[in-house]
């Protein structure tokens, strides 16, 4: 989880508004026909909308999402160094939410938006509520790692002391290393007349320095940026670990000779960073967005922390240059920025760790007569398969099954979405290889996903010149879906292979999401497949899709239609059940009609990591919805959608959660799982809302409560997989 994609992922994005008017125009999906069927009457509308504070708020509501990564931080039972992660997560998911969210609410504050959200709060309300928020848990996490897990640390002989607590050798050894590495590489910015104040990059690290001239008494400010190309806790032998604002601290005579320095104190300001690229009237969306990307450094502030003993006059002189207000100011007990906690998490200490877990290829894929690689496309066309990452293999599956679309000579195209990928990325380099091979290869890049903008440039760029053929969607569109698609000529004809996922093509996040994955030759989807490429890639707006739900189109409209089928095999005496897992369930209107459900008295279950707007239990609207989130381990990533549908039921797999940006903003894809396969999600969903399972449990009020339950999810699956194994 300490992969930069990997905590991206756990905040929200861009503020809601109205769908693109270029819109996707792909229509269709299945109809879920019933008999009799559902048409929700007014009196039933009006039961439901008379409830006028039947949402949460969205803000607030991922503000308590954190708080649960924090309680995974302060929970005794877990091993020691996943703590020790887990707050260092919790920082950098805050940092995000400050750069993205609260900037949003401030931008709509700034430009007299005043509208209120549907929980019926006013922008200035919600962000009062953040700053209240906000405060107390940054309080609670500075004093859980001061209080709880500095000593447990220190029990176990992993010591984060400061300079103070150095013994003689200690300190000559940082000495020498700021001397020698540290030393060359700072640049002391002073304030004065012929020097403005400096620009401070969002969530640096810096010193706030006050000098005097012992000459003249004049007292002067200058900045000193802590770099962060250097460990964020430098070791000095024995798991001892210093801050390296401490050491630089120490040693700030020698950035200037000469004068006395008087005070010293630690800052950090976070910006907004959120993008604003107008697509419409760009002529070229790579450079536009390469503009903006340079914009987004100089974004004003939102935040800004200091510690606690910061001297008055200094802190009214950063709020004044950084043009924050008092609220918008955080005293904490250092040290600031705990992300750098991740490299105390990464120490070779597996027994404050949880037990080492390693995938393995899944059963329909693994070779057990032969060393070699099994054929992909010959156990395709057998069965389909359904994954499940991180347990099964990414590297195995979804990575060998392009590898050895690249290097067959039978393999005439292959279709990809990227939407976030590695570094060292082996898709990209399948797909690069592909291309050489004469193939030819479709690869569409969304280069708006938040953060890894420049990544995903770089590698447009790379695909490009290597004879890929590369766009970038749609304009005003985000293309979230997880789609492969390989077409092979083989004795029989052209045939489709398709994966379609929930979750990145990433090889690094594969094993640190949960996700679940299709690979299937089924002809029909295969065929939708082609005809979703087409359109994003083409100017072709005519297509229906048979197997699959497409946003920005037919997701909402396809799963409530499938919600009021419930609705009616309930009426008629036949099984009705609704489970939905997702990260985020905000969408007004799926909620309103899983209210409908409820009054009908269809039971409906609900898995959600992060955001839940929804209020399960109120008397008369959702008595029967119940809510559950599990943090863990692993990040819970994969959104299902399951319905009982009298009988047969059903199972969705895909890429969307239940937001306006996701239902409105971007292509997404839901895909229809075999009954077979469907039946393992149904189990995979039975043992997460098994009463015994560990997890937070929503009430109507907002508050998350955790259930300590005899089973956790995630080790039983892990448990499972070893069982496989051996």
């Amino acid at each position: 989880m300490t992969d930069p994609s990997a905590l991206a992922a756990h905040v929200s994005g861009s503020l809601d508004d109205g769908p693109p008017e270029a819109a996707l125009a792909a229509v269709g999906g299945d109809t879920f026909d019933v008999d009799p069927p559902y048409t929700p009457d007014p009196e039933a509308l009006a039961a439901v909308e008379k409830h006028g504070d039947r949402f949460l708020d969205r803000e607030v509501s991922w503000l308590k999402f954190n708080q649960r990564v924090l309680e995974l931080a302060e929970d005794p039972s877990l091993p020691l160094l996943e703590r020790v992660r887990f707050l260092a997560i919790f920082a950098s998911n805050l940092d995000e939410f400050f750069m993205v969210r609260v900037a949003g609410l401030k931008r709509r504050i700034a430009a007299g938006v005043a509208v209120r959200a549907v929980s019926g709060l006013l922008p200035r309300e919600v962000l009062k509520e953040i700053w209240a928020t906000t405060s107390e848990l940054m309080e609670r996490h500075a004093r859980v790692f001061r209080e709880e897990i500095t000593p447990s640390l220190e029990a176990e002989g992993i010591q984060l002391v400061r300079w103070e607590d150095l013994d003689r050798e200690e300190q000559k050894h940082c000495k020498r290393l700021f001397r020698d590495r540290v030393f060359p590489v700072l640049t002391p910015l002073a304030v004065d007349p012929a020097h403005p104040f400096p620009y401070i990059s969002g969530l640096s690290l810096n010193l706030a320095v006050l000098v005097r001239n012992p000459k003249s008494g004049k007292e002067q400010f200058a900045r000193v940026k802590v770099p962060p190309i250097f460990d964020r806790f430098v070791a000095v032998g024995n798991q001892r670990f210093v801050p390296l604002e401490d050491v630089i601290r120490e040693h700030l005579k020698r950035l200037f000779p000469g004068m006395e320095v008087l005070q010293v104190h630690t800052f950090r300001v976070t910006r907004n960073e959120d993008l604003e690229v107008e697509e419409d009237d760009a002529e070229n969306l790579l450079a536009a967005l390469e503009k903006e990307l340079l914009r987004r450094r100089f974004g004003p502030a939102v935040r800004l922390e200091v510690e606690e003993s910061i001297d008055p006059a200094v802190l009214e002189l950063l709020m004044s240059e950084l043009g924050v207000r008092e609220e918008e100011v955080f005293r904490l007990t250092g040290p600031l920025d705990l992300r750098g906690l991740n490299d105390i998490a990464d120490l070779d200490r597996e027994d404050l760790k949880y037990r080492a877990f390693v995938p393995t290829t899944h059963p329909l894929l693994a070779e057990v007569e032969s060393s070699s690689p099994v054929d992909v496309f010959k156990a395709v066309r057998r069965n389909d398969v359904l994954l499940h990452h991180p347990y099964d293999s990414f590297a195995t599956s979804v990575q060998r099954f392009l590898e050895q679309a690249a290097a067959d000579p039978h393999v005439l195209a292959i279709k990809q979405t990227l939407y976030r990928t590695s570094g060292d990325s082996p898709i990209i380099d399948a797909l690069i290889d592909a291309a050489e091979a004469g193939k030819q290869v479709l690869v569409i890049v969304e280069i708006k996903a938040r953060f890894d903008e420049t990544n995903n440039i770089r590698w447009a760029r790379k695909l490009e010149h290597a004879g890929c053929h590369v766009v970038y969607g749609l304009v005003g569109l985000k293309t979230h879906c997880k789609l492969s698609l390989v077409v092979r000529d083989e004795p029989d004809g052209i045939r489709r292979y398709t994966h379609i996922g929930t979750g990145n093509y990433n090889p690094k996040t594969a094993r640190l999401y949960e996700d679940l994955g299709l690979l299937t030759a089924d002809p029909r989807i295969g065929e939708d497949v082609a005809h979703l490429f087409n359109n994003l890639s083409g100017f072709s707006r005519n297509a229906s899709y048979d197997e699959l739900l497409v946003a920005p189109d037919s997701v909402r409209t396809g799963l409530v239609e499938q919600i009021h089928a419930e609705i009616a095999h309930h009426q008629a005496g036949r099984p009705a059940r609704i489970r939905l897992k997702a990260n985020s369930v905000v969408d007004e209107a799926i909620i309103d009609a899983l209210y409908l459900a409820s009054q009908e008295g269809v039971p409906v279950e609900l898995l959600v990591r992060g955001i839940c707007a929804l209020r399960p239990g109120v008397p008369g609207l959702s008595e029967t919805i119940t809510v559950r989130s599990v943090l863990g381990r692993f990040l819970e990533h994969s959104r299902v959608f399951t319905f009982e549908a009298g009988g047969e039921p059903q199972a969705w797999i895909g890429s969307a959660d239940m937001m306006h940006r996701n239902l409105d903003r971007r292509v997404e894809v839901l895909v229809r799982l075999p009954s077979a396969l469907g039946a393992r999600v149904e189990s995979l969903l039975d043992l997460a809302f098994d009463p015994d399972t560990n997890a937070w449990e929503l009430d109507a009020d907002g508050v998350w409560n955790r259930n300590t339950g005899s089973v956790h999810l995630q080790e039983s699956l892990v448990d499972r997989q070893r069982r496989r194994r051996s």
